[in-house]
């Protein structure tokens, strides 16, 4: 192989990008990490509609990125340092491409990707791209310099934000446009709860996925040992839930990731709030974690209902002798005959006293929990159809378990 042509110097990525394009004959467009658009070479009429898109919205389509994932293409260009080939994915607009991933002693930068038009690349050209990614290692180190000077801003910015420490709404403002920060109409703050302290590459993924995602806006980001937390532009409730979930479905199916316990708080839209919203996510999360059973499916402090009111409960009860003396009555039943009538009583009481859902819960037989309700009723002195003590019970065993 002959000389490098790529070790000369350039004053843009743009610059590059052409060189590149020259050297190899083919349209190029090189992309940060998460997929992002830098520099691209210009082009005829030799493109595809996957490129095109790229380029008017300065990402690659999220369809795309998505197709790559379940080709094996991006894991496979996140091991190696090599360039690899593409075949065409004609569902997504994609063409017969290479592409390579640019590294610095490990980590990905950025991607260079090559499409091949009027001819078949050949393994010289597979050299040249890995001596093209080479050389613009170091524009992208600047670019990421940068970047992480401006996230440390940012971090600082919004931890005050979430303790309370800057509240005036001019302030705020002025902030979010120094920070180049846009600014939403209204906003969502969700936490992410993991199972351990989370790591530098940990959250280098899950800023991957949430800068390749089109369903929300990331304003704001910090890393708390085990949380992620987030500033998002607000959504309507339901694709808020959705988009929760799929995140942390997505973390476990591409990084292995699991046992995360997502929530958020209410929608505000004046950014003074956003300590509250912070509490309101924590508040779901503790919760969530004293009734995962019954909680299981919910992430949103606006769906809580009745948990909401938890922490006014006990402290209403603070400093009293109070004790529901029916459910006293059971515990002591239970504790003499080694039986689970108070267990009874919970299940029967979460499943909206429907008796066919609460056998199956307990996995008894209806007849079998029909004679256990008739003891609870005539043990605790209990009245199924009196609504008031119902609640009352209801609530009870609510603030036993958070005891």
């Amino acid at each position: 192989m002959g000389k490098n042509p790529f070790k000369t110097a350039f004053d843009s990525l743009e610059e590059f990008a052409e060189l590149i394009s020259e050297v190899l004959a083919c349209p190029i467009t090189i992309e940060d990490a998460n997929h992002r658009l830098l520099a691209y070479s210009t082009h005829d009429e030799r493109t595809d509609p996957a490129r095109i898109a790229t380029i008017i919205g300065r990402r690659v389509p999220e369809k795309v990125i998505n197709s790559l994932w379940k080709e094996g293409i991006i894991p496979a260009l996140l091991e190696s340092d090599e360039a690899i080939r593409v075949k065409s994915l004609d569902g997504i607009g994609l063409g017969d491409r290479i592409a390579i991933s640019i590294r610095n002693k490990g980590d990905v930068l950025g991607f260079i990707w090559a499409l091949e038009v009027d001819k078949e690349f050949t393994d010289n050209d597979f050299l040249l791209l890995k001596e093209a990614a080479t050389a613009v290692k170091s524009k992208l180190l600047q670019l990421q310099a940068r970047k992480n000077k401006k996230e440390e801003r940012s971090q600082e910015f919004f931890w005050k934000l979430l303790t309370g420490h800057m509240q005036k709404r001019d302030e705020i403002t002025d902030h979010l446009q120094l920070l180049q920060i846009k600014q939403a109409s209204s906003f969502v703050l969700a936490v992410f709860q993991f199972q351990h302290e989370i790591t530098r590459e940990e959250e280098k993924q899950m800023m991957y996925l949430l800068q390749t995602s089109q369903q929300v806006q990331v304003m704001l980001h910090t890393v708390d040992g085990e949380r992620l937390v987030l500033l998002l532009s607000a959504m309507e409730h339901q694709e808020m839930s959705r988009f929760v979930e799929e995140f942390v479905c997505k973390l476990e199916k591409r990084f292995h990731i699991s046992g995360i316990q997502p929530a958020f708080g209410n929608i505000y839209d004046n950014y003074a709030k956003i300590e509250k919203a912070y509490k309101e996510a924590l508040n779901v999360l503790t919760i969530k974690k004293k009734f995962p059973i019954e909680t299981a499916a919910l992430h949103s402090y606006g769906d809580m209902g009745i948990y909401q009111l938890i922490d006014l409960l006990l402290e209403n009860r603070k400093g009293t002798d109070h004790r529901n003396q029916a459910l006293k009555k059971l515990h002591d039943y239970d504790q003499k005959h080694n039986s689970n009538l108070v267990e009874t009583l919970d299940v029967f009481l979460n499943k909206d006293s429907n008796v066919n859902d609460a056998a199956k819960a307990l996995t008894v037989h209806p007849n079998t929990l029909a004679y256990r309700l008739k003891r609870i009723s005539e043990i605790g002195g209990i009245h199924f159809k009196d609504p008031n003590q119902k609640l009352m019970l209801y609530l009870d065993l609510k603030l036993e378990k958070f005891l």
